[in-house]
């Protein structure tokens, strides 16, 4: 067990005790864990969003800089500092780091990569449509396999319906559906954990929606590499 009391899911040896047969098995899914992972999914989709609509805010009035950072640094130090048993004020806090971080991050991306604004909320978009599909695809099924199969396929279908196929964007693709078989590694994970007790959903959200800034960056990468081309 971590400092934040989440249960590890490796054994003494170091090995995963879940295996590729648990990943695609088709029995239900215990009520409990079953709950735990939708409530993960739902916090990711309303953290998206919350960094979309941020991303909207300075694209509109120019919100984001040095007073957006700081706030996203003090809310992130007062998430960490907030006990686990006070669920909401987390997730407030949480919601708050997104909006911060949506805000913040073109200032990344504009001064040291020239990327319009435009450009990262349309990547946003897509990583909305990721968390979107998941949960709705865990709405609708019970199921492990149908829940990662649909929402990998909805996806993909939704993506290529909502945005343009340019050379950046296909590299944007490739990273997205990267970042969903992290989704569905982790989501196993979380499945796995919820047999030893409750979930803390916030920090599992939270590990999730914070591997996202990585990969922006590297879209933006991939996109200044086209635009030089």
């Amino acid at each position: 067990m971590d400092a934040k009391g989440v249960r590890c899911t490796v054994n003494v040896h170091g090995v995963l005790n879940w295996t590729r047969q648990d990943m695609m098995s088709s029995a239900p899914i215990t009520q409990h864990a079953y709950t735990s992972l939708k409530t993960v999914y739902v916090t990711l989709l309303l953290a998206i969003l919350a960094t979309t609509f941020g991303s909207y805010l300075h694209l509109i009035w120019e919100t984001g800089g040095m007073l957006s950072i700081i706030k996203c640094g003090s809310s992130l130090l007062l998430l960490y500092r907030t006990p686990q048993q006070r669920v909401l004020s987390r997730l407030l806090y949480l919601m708050d780091v997104a909006i911060c971080f949506g805000a913040s991050v073109s200032l990344f991306t504009k001064y040291f990569f020239e990327i319009d604004q435009s450009t990262v909320i349309r990547f946003l978009q897509g990583a909305a449509i990721v968390f979107g599909c998941f949960w709705c695809a865990a709405k609708v099924h019970r199921e492990r396999s149908y829940i990662y199969i649909t929402s990998l396929f909805s996806t993909c279908i939704l993506i290529l319906l909502r945005f343009d196929v340019s050379q950046w964007t296909l590299k944007a693709y490739v990273l997205l559906a990267l970042f969903m078989g992290y989704l569905v590694l982790y989501s196993q994970e979380i499945l796995y954990n919820a047999r030893f007790g409750e979930i803390n959903f916030a920090n599992c959200a939270f590990t999730i929606f914070f591997c996202l800034p990585a990969i922006v960056v590297h879209a933006v990468r991939l996109c200044l590499g086209a635009n030089m081309h």
